[in-house]
């Protein structure tokens, strides 16, 4: 009795399930590097980044997803990272605390007032936010000095 078909048939399945994990090995982690690593506060979704070109490209490519882009740099504009960033409700209930992995925080919040508060080496700055029906509101922050 011969096998030959039988091993051929087993020996191609073989090839191609080693082809499909290579494959998959190579093509995912170029995919997951595409996407920022979305976090939550109290529910409420959010991305910092933009350290190098290519994390400010992936951030602006998800941009669309938000409502509230934060832009963290000194007045010179050179970016920011590390700052310390609290987002309060309009009854002043403290909704997200976060210290930034970059220049920039996106941020999507239900529709509402809110006061943002971004501190630096001690100095504070706020802004007063609405949120309502536009895609995404750019609020910049800016410091003097490190």
């Amino acid at each position: 009795m011969d096998n030959t078909p039988t091993c051929a048939r087993h020996q191609a399945a073989r090839c191609l399930a080693i082809a499909v994990l290579y494959g998959a090995t190579l093509f995912t982690p170029a995919f997951a590097a595409d996407s920022p690593i979305v976090r939550s506060g109290n529910g409420i979704p959010y991305v910092s980044g933009g350290v190098g070109e290519e994390s400010m490209a992936q951030l602006d490519a998800h941009a669309g997803k938000y409502n509230l882009k934060l832009v963290f740099a000194l007045k010179s504009g050179n970016y920011l990272s590390g700052v310390e960033v609290n987002i309060m409700d309009g009854a002043g209930k403290k909704l997200l605390a976060v210290t930034t992995e970059g220049p920039w925080l996106l941020v999507n919040l239900p529709k509402g007032r809110y006061r943002v508060v971004a501190t630096l080496s001690e100095t504070t700055v706020s802004r007063n936010v609405v949120i309502g029906s536009s895609p995404l509101q750019t609020v910049d922050f800016r410091w003097a000095t490190e």
